[in-house]
C-alpha cells in the first residue's frame, strides 16, 4: 500500500513516496481503518522540514479520516463501515494531559496517517460528525479542536464577547466559525486585501491590515470603542504577542496556540500585569474534548472551510502552498 515517509534528510523535498507493508487485521482492542483523507497542519510541515526531529521512515501526517473495515476483539465503540477521525493525542482520553511533547502524536512520535490502511487501538479514533465527508472530518483533530478548546472549553466564550483572530489559517477560521456559532463578535487581521474581503463576507466586525498598520493591536482596541477584545487566538508567538496584548481588554484572555514568528522572544510582562491578562498556552485537546466538539458541530450547520483538496502525490506542493500563506482554512490530501 502507498505511504509517505520522512526521508533520511530533513526537508519536504526529501520526503519519500513509497509502498509499505499492509498492517493486516486488527488484534484485541484494535480497528483497521481505510484512510481516505488527511489534512495539513504546520505541525506536519515542521516534522517534514526537520524543525521537529522525528525518526527516519516515520509515516507522516497527524490528522486522518476514513472508514472502519474490521474490528478486533473487545471493540465496542465502532463497527465496520463507521466513519472515523483520528485524535492528536491518542493516550489523552479526558482530564489533564498526561504528557508534554509529541512522543505519542501520530506523524511525529509514532506513525501517522499518510497511508492507505492503518491498524490502531480503537481509542486512537472518534466517530466523525454525521453526514460529513472524510475530507471535512480530517480537518478536525488539530485545527478545529485547538480553536474549540481555546474558546469554548478553556475560554468559556459567551454571546456578545469579542474575539480576535490573526490571519485565515485553519485554527483562525475555525475560531471565527465557533465564535459566530456562540454569538460572539469577531475581529481579524490580514495582509491580503482578498482575504480581508473574505473575512468581511464571513461577518467579522472589522479587519485590520497588519502590514499597513504595524500597531494593529492599538487599532483593534480603538475599533472596539476603547474596551479591547475578550479573547485573542494568538498564533504568531513573540512577533505578535505585544500587539495582541495591546488589543486585549483589561482582564482579557490570550491563548497561545502557535509560534509562526519564532519559538523565543521578549515577553512584555509589565503590559500583561498592567492589563491583568490571562495568558495560557494550549496544545490541541483530549479525546473527550473532540467528542464534545463533534456533538456541537452536529447540532449546527457549520462546515469546515477547505482551501484545496490535492492527491497524495502532491503533498510537497501542498506544504509549499501552506508555507506561502496562500490558503484560507484547511488544505486536505486525498489518499
Amino acid at each position: 500500500m502507498k505511504a509517505v515517509l520522512l526521508g533520511n534528510e530533513a526537508g519536504i523535498e526529501n520526503i519519500v513516496f513509497t509502498d509499505v507493508t499492509d498492517p493486516g487485521q486488527p488484534g484485541k482492542g484494535e480497528i483497521r481503518v481505510r484512510i481516505h483523507n488527511v489534512s495539513i497542519n504546520f505541525h506536519d510541515y515542521n516534522v517534514a522540514a526537520g524543525i521537529l526531529p522525528a525518526q527516519q521512515g516515520r509515516i507522516l501526517m497527524s490528522d486522518g479520516a476514513g472508514t472502519v473495515e474490521s474490528i478486533g476483539e473487545d471493540v465496542t465503540d465502532f463497527q465496520p463501515g463507521d466513519a472515523v477521525v483520528s485524535t492528536f493525542f491518542p493516550d489523552w482520553d479526558k482530564g489533564e494531559c498526561p504528557l508534554a511533547g509529541f512522543s505519542r502524536t501520530p506523524g511525529d512520535g509514532i506513525d501517522g496517517y499518510a497511508t492507505e490502511y492503518v491498524v490502531r487501538p480503537a481509542r486512537f479514533f472518534t466517530h466523525s460528525p454525521s453526514g460529513w465527508t472524510h475530507a471535512e472530518a480530517s480537518t478536525l483533530p488539530t485545527a478545529a479542536l485547538t480553536a474549540w478548546r481555546a474558546l469554548i472549553t478553556e475560554g468559556e466564550l459567551r454571546p456578545g464577547e469579542d474575539v480576535l483572530i490573526l490571519g485565515t489559517g485553519g485554527v483562525s477560521v475555525f475560531a471565527l466559525q465557533l465564535a459566530k456559532m456562540t454569538g460572539a463578535r469577531v475581529w481579524g487581521t490580514s495582509s491580503s486585501e482578498e482575504k480581508m474581503a473574505w473575512l468581511r463576507h464571513q461577518g467579522v466586525a472589522g479587519v485590520v491590515n497588519y502590514r499597513e498598520e504595524p500597531q494593529w493591536g492599538k487599532k483593534i482596541f480603538e475599533l472596539t470603542g476603547g474596551r479591547g477584545v475578550d479573547h485573542v487566538i494568538e498564533i504568531g508567538g513573540p512577533g505578535t504577542l505585544a500587539q495582541s496584548i495591546a488589543a486585549a481588554r483589561i482582564g482579557g484572555r490570550i491563548t497561545l496556540i502557535g509560534v509562526f514568528t519564532g519559538i523565543a522572544g521578549e515577553v512584555p510582562t509589565a503590559a500583561i500585569m498592567g492589563k491583568q491578562l490571562t495568558v495560557r498556552g494550549i496544545t490541541v485537546g483530549s479525546r473527550e474534548h473532540q467528542k464534545e466538539m463533534i456533538r456541537a458541530f452536529e447540532a449546527s450547520d457549520v462546515r469546515p472551510v477547505i482551501d484545496k483538496v490535492l492527491p497524495l502525490g502532491e503533498l510537497q506542493d501542498a506544504f509549499r502552498h501552506q508555507l506561502a500563506g496562500k490558503h484560507t482554512g484547511k488544505i486536505v490530501i486525498e489518499i
